[in-house]
């Protein structure tokens, strides 16, 4: 696990520049700041994406297979 420093961007909690690191641990984004407590955790773009576009079991009614 690398954690790298964002440039340019500043802490939403401390608002101090170039104080933010991120990583990727079990497929999940990490970003913590080093000069205060601040963190958070959230799914990659990818799997946002993913499963926004899936739509759920529930509104399905059927399945179309022409023969």
């Amino acid at each position: 696990m690398k954690k790298r420093f964002i440039a340019g961007a500043a802490c939403p909690k401390c608002q101090r520049q170039d104080t933010l690191r991120v990583w990727r641990e079990n497929n999940i984004d990490k970003v913590e700041c080093v000069s205060c407590d601040y963190h958070e955790s959230r799914l990659p773009d990818s799997a946002q994406q993913s499963q926004s576009e899936t739509p759920p079991a529930e509104n399905v009614i059927g399945i179309f297979k022409p023969e």
